[in-house]
C-alpha cells in the first residue's frame, strides 16, 4: 500500500472531494488544472488556489491505457493500490536556446540508455521546482537553487513501467510533470558545471532547435526508426561520462531519431514523453517569435 512519504495524484471532477487517484485510473488528453496542496498533487477540470493550466498526454502505447478489465483485475494488490506517483523533469533551457538532455545509464532498471530531461520523484514536502532542481543537482552536478530563474509548466505526461504490455503488466505508475526553467548563462557556460553521475547519468546533450525539430517530427512506431531525414547534419555532439572523466565524441543523429519499438528490447532513443515535452518547448519559442516580431506596415 502507499507509504505516507509519497507524493500521489489527487482527482477531482465537476467540483467532487478529492480522491486518490487509482493505479489504472487517469484523464486521458485533456488540459487539466494541477498544483501541489498538503503534499498532494491535484489534478482538476476547475482551477484552484494556486493552480496552474496544463495539458495531460500520454502515448497510445500506454499500459495504462491499453489494460484489459482482466489484465488489470490480475494485479497484486501491493501493485494496484499503490496509487499514482508524482515525477518532475527540468528542461533547462540556455540563454542561447539550447535544451539539456541526459542519457539514462545502461544499468538503470526503468528506460536504461534512453535519452530524458533530469528528473525524478518529488520527496515528501518539496515544492515542484525545488524537486526538479534538486534532481537535475544530483544527475548533472548543475546547481541553480536560489537563483530565481523564470519557470513554468509545459505539460503533465503519463508514464508506466514497463512501458508496454508486450514486457509484462504495470508496476509502476507515474504522472511526470515537465518544467522549463530558463537560464542567463549559455549553454557553454552551464557545460562548465556539469559534473554528472555516472550511476544515472551515462551522457548529455545540448539540444538546438533545429535538432529537437526533427526529435518531434519522428512518431514513435513508425517502422523507419532510426532513418535519417533528407538534408540533416549526421551527428551531434555528446558529452560522455566515464566516473569523473567527460568526453566529447560524436554520437551519429540516427539514435536521436529513433522511435520507440513496438515489441522486443528498448533501443537507444529520446523517450515518447521527452518528444511531447520538447515539442512544447517550441511552441514556447514560436510564441515568443511571434511576440518579438517588429510590427508590419503596408
Amino acid at each position: 500500500m502507499a507509504s505516507a512519504k509519497r507524493v500521489l495524484v489527487y482527482l477531482s471532477k465537476e467540483a467532487s472531494l478529492l480522491q486518490r487517484a487509482t493505479f489504472v485510473q487517469n484523464p486521458d488528453g485533456v488540459t487539466v488544472n494541477c498544483g501541489l496542496d498538503h503534499n498532494r498533487f491535484i489534478i482538476s477540470d476547475r482551477p484552484f488556489n494556486g493552480s496552474r493550466k496544463a495539458e495531460l498526454q500520454r502515448p497510445a502505447f500506454c499500459p495504462i491505457k491499453n489494460l484489459s478489465a482482466e489484465q488489470a483485475a490480475s494485479l497484486p494488490e501491493e501493485i494496484s493500490g499503490r496509487g499514482v506517483d508524482v515525477g518532475v523533469a527540468i528542461l533547462l533551457e540556455s540563454v542561447n536556446k539550447r535544451i539539456l538532455l541526459t542519457r539514462r545509464s545502461k544499468g538503470l532498471h526503468i528506460f536504461p540508455n534512453v535519452w530524458v530531461p533530469p528528473g525524478g520523484h518529488m520527496e515528501d514536502g518539496e515544492e515542484l521546482l525545488d524537486a526538479g532542481l534538486r534532481e537535475l543537482q544530483e544527475e548533472t552536478g548543475i546547481s541553480l537553487r536560489g537563483a530565481n530563474l523564470p519557470w513554468s509548466i509545459l505539460g503533465l505526461w503519463e508514464s508506466a513501467s514497463p512501458p508496454l504490455l508486450s514486457r509484462g503488466l504495470p508496476t509502476r505508475h507515474h504522472i511526470v510533470t515537465y518544467l522549463l526553467v530558463s537560464s542567463n548563462e549559455t549553454h557553454q557556460e552551464l557545460q562548465e558545471k556539469l559534473c554528472p553521475d555516472e550511476q544515472e547519468v551515462s551522457a548529455c546533450v545540448w539540444l538546438d532547435q533545429d535538432i529537437a525539430e526533427q526529435i518531434v517530427a519522428t512518431g514513435d512506431g513508425e517502422e523507419d526508426s532510426g532513418r535519417k531525414r533528407p538534408g540533416t547534419q549526421t551527428s551531434v555532439m555528446i558529452t560522455e561520462v566515464s566516473g569523473r572523466s567527460l568526453t566529447q565524441k560524436p554520437l551519429p543523429l540516427t539514435s536521436l531519431l529513433r522511435t520507440a519499438p513496438v515489441d522486443g528490447e528498448d533501443t537507444e532513443r529520446v523517450s515518447t514523453g521527452t518528444k511531447y515535452a520538447l515539442a512544447l518547448w517550441l511552441e514556447t519559442l514560436r510564441r515568443e517569435d511571434v511576440t518579438q516580431s517588429p510590427l508590419q506596415t503596408l
